[in-house]
């Protein structure tokens, strides 16, 4: 599911989450967004972020795999467009478990 980016304000924001997609979600990237993840479950999930950078050698770069712990929350990024966004902006993600976990795509101001 392609999430909505909300943009922080000098007001202040309360991030709205959905619930995490089994098939992955998916958010576009302008350079300063990230995402938070909350897991209201009692196990550890992992939170796939998929890298479209290529190293030197043509061999692609890593993906990022983080943790997020059992009733815990992470924010992760932001996301350098050159080495996270697909050809069309968008970075996608995919979870070990989406039950009880919920997500939201925030960007920073410029």
């Amino acid at each position: 599911m392609l999430l909505t980016v909300q943009k922080i304000v000098l007001a202040g924001l309360t991030p709205s989450l959905v619930a995490a997609a089994a098939g992955g979600d998916s958010f576009a990237n302008d350079g300063t967004t990230y995402i938070q993840v909350d897991n209201g479950g009692g196990s550890s999930i992992n939170v796939t972020v998929s890298s479209q950078a290529r190293a030197p050698e043509g061999t692609a770069q890593a993906d990022n795999v983080v943790a997020v712990p059992a009733a815990g929350s992470r924010l992760i990024g932001p996301f350098t467009k050159n080495a996270w966004n697909d050809a069309s902006g968008i970075i996608s993600l995919t979870y070990s478990a989406v039950t009880t976990v919920t997500v939201g795509a925030i960007s920073l101001p410029a």
